[in-house]
């Protein structure tokens, strides 16, 4: 691999993830539970990215320019079934947010993401499930005015007109409930004792 080639690398993996996913949207199979040919290559996309991690440590905007970083913490954020590469990323940025080289926004979606599937309360309210009323509600978090506080220090809205925002994009992407919500919570712990994220 070489090293003036790491940021197209990373802008590629990116655009095939965000290509799959519109793909899956215009033939309605988003909403039902983790498509294997997205898995697939999400898994594809953590090992490539982080074999570049090996080489170049975390891809900053310093490093890679402001875009690849970007399609980096993309792919970080959806490598799920990569328990223990996500959780190496999580350190690695934050180092780079002490050092100011690196978003703080983006270490708080990684660590409410890491949180989530562990079946623990997320810090900042950025993940959000389907709730029993059809809508998409924020996974649990601790208490809505630390939440927001927190949301606040690092210069996110408040996470009432997140949610408004999420509900809106989900209805514009034409994005449905599961048809089976209690058997896709079912499978989905499944899955994430299989993968690791729960014992």
């Amino acid at each position: 691999m070489h090293l003036k080639n790491i940021p197209e690398i990373i802008i590629g993996l990116q655009n095939a993830d965000l290509e799959l996913r519109e793909k899956l949207i215009s033939e309605g199979k988003l909403g039902e539970g983790y498509n294997q040919e997205m898995e697939n290559l999400h898994n594809k996309n953590a090992e490539v990215l982080n074999e570049i991690i090996d080489i170049i440590g975390f891809p900053t905007v310093e490093k890679v320019g402001n875009h690849s970083a970007y399609s980096a913490w993309l792919v970080i954020q959806h490598s799920i079934g990569k328990p223990e590469f996500m959780k190496k990323c999580a350190e690695l940025l934050e180092i780079e947010v002490k050092k100011k080289k690196a978003d703080p926004r983006n270490l708080a979606y990684l660590t409410d993401r890491i949180a989530t599937f562990g079946n623990k309360p997320q810090l900042y309210g950025t993940q959000f499930d389907w709730d029993n009323n059809g809508e998409l509600s924020p996974n649990d978090f601790d208490d809505i005015n630390k939440v927001n506080q927190r949301r606040k220090s690092i210069g996110l809205n408040t996470l009432e007109e997140q949610t408004e925002i999420i509900r809106t994009q989900a209805k514009n992407e034409n994005h449905l409930p599961p048809k089976d919500l209690t058997q896709r919570k079912t499978e989905m712990e499944k899955w994430k004792k299989l993968v690791g994220w729960i014992r």
